[in-house]
């Protein structure tokens, strides 16, 4: 079964860190995007196996849109 889940990647001096807003408690972090990327795909892979069909279905049953917004300011 395919997925498509919403993540949220940010970068600190530490490096990487994502999580799934839809999925309460599931995050990981990384040192660079490629690294990120995987761990969190591993995580969300574990975390739905533990959903029953149910809840799979009612947690991606959104999608989550992001994007950045450049403002003037003063």
């Amino acid at each position: 079964m395919s997925l498509k889940v919403s993540i949220v990647i940010e970068k600190d001096e530490h490096g990487y860190f994502a999580y799934c807003p839809d999925l309460e408690g599931c995050q990981t972090q990384g040192n660079t995007v490629e690294e990120v990327m995987a761990n969190i795909k591993e995580a969300i892979e574990l975390y739905v196996e533990t959903l029953s069909e149910d809840e799979v279905r009612e947690v991606t049953s959104k999608e989550i849109l992001t994007t950045t917004l450049e403002v003037q300011v003063a």
